[in-house]
């Protein structure tokens, strides 16, 4: 196979991990309408951190060893990324679409640029500070139903309010793990964190009592846990990190923009969801305020 054919191959599985993020959104909804969040939460990180395991020991042939350096960092972005992400996941789908849901997250790139700027020190050109107010407009269209001023006023439920609570867990994690980056391979980094976060879930399952019996839940439910643990949480990482090997990580990460209108087409399509217009135009503006933060400019302000 040659250059061109495997970049191809390499871009269409990007695509696919996409499509599989935006369907987790869709398998979020039902398994969460069957089962408690911390349930759900811990069976999907089960199933994820085996398959992911399974996957990085066959790639490398046994499991990488980490130092105790690193260890209190991947624990810190199981903390976050996952076992705070998933609980805000799986409750707020309780209460929320899904794919406003998804629209919501995709303020993450924005979010994680804003609060490297506040808390690390990092510069923001005119322009990216453009695209975060931009990202932020749309955000508060999205989760105020197409009224910007409900957050102000308070008009947002508790579902909204765990959704924003997944940004700034991914925010954190993200954050940490740019630290632990510079030590750990990414899969590495991804699997660990994913084992810590998931014994995480795991205790705390069953010390509240919601791990200790087998879940009973409708075929449906039981198959989006499977896609949610299996695809979702094991073989997309493991593309995805094939993906910044071979494409660079700034173009790996724009298919990621795809994710939010695959979750609002899939939600269509399966659940039979109905997103506003005005949902819809700040969703488009999340994606404009994340296109301009991103943006690489080769003169003027620099990013």
């Amino acid at each position: 196979m040659d250059r061109e054919s495997r970049i191809g191959s390499v871009i269409a599985l990007q695509l696919l991990v996409a499509l599989i993020w935006g369907g987790t959104w869709i398998a979020g909804r039902i398994v969460a309408a069957e089962m408690p969040a911390l349930a759900a939460a811990g069976w999907r990180f089960v199933l994820g951190t085996l398959t992911l395991g399974l996957l990085v020991w066959r790639s490398a042939g046994s499991l990488p060893r980490i130092g105790m350096a690193d260890l209190g960092r991947v624990c810190a972005m199981g903390a976050t990324g996952i076992l705070f992400y998933n609980l805000c996941f799986f409750y707020g789908l309780q209460h929320v679409q899904a794919g406003r849901g998804a629209l919501v997250i995709a303020l993450n790139p924005v979010a994680v640029a804003l609060a490297a700027w506040l808390l690390m020190g990092e510069s923001l050109s005119r322009m990216r500070l453009a695209g975060v107010a931009v990202a932020l407009v749309g955000c508060l269209l999205v989760i105020g139903r197409g009224d910007p001023l409900a957050l102000l006023r308070g008009d947002i439920g508790v579902g909204e309010l765990a959704i924003l609570g997944c940004v700034a867990g991914w925010c954190a994690y993200t954050l940490i793990g740019r630290r632990a980056s510079r030590t750990l391979a990414p899969l590495t980094m991804t699997f660990y964190a994913s084992l810590a976060g998931g014994m995480m879930l795991l205790v705390t399952g069953l010390v509240e009592g919601s791990l200790r019996a087998a879940p009973t839940m409708s075929w449906r439910a039981a198959a989006s846990l499977l896609y949610l643990g299996i695809l979702g949480s094991g073989f997309s990482y493991v593309w995805y990190a094939q993906g910044v090997m071979r494409l660079g990580a700034a173009r790996a990460a724009a298919f990621i923009n795809l994710v939010p209108i695959s979750a609002v087409l899939l939600g269509a399509l399966m659940l039979d969801e109905h997103v506003g217009l005005l949902v819809l135009a700040g969703g488009a503006l999340v994606l404009l305020g994340v296109w301009l933060t991103n943006r690489t400019h080769s003169g003027g302000d620099k990013t």
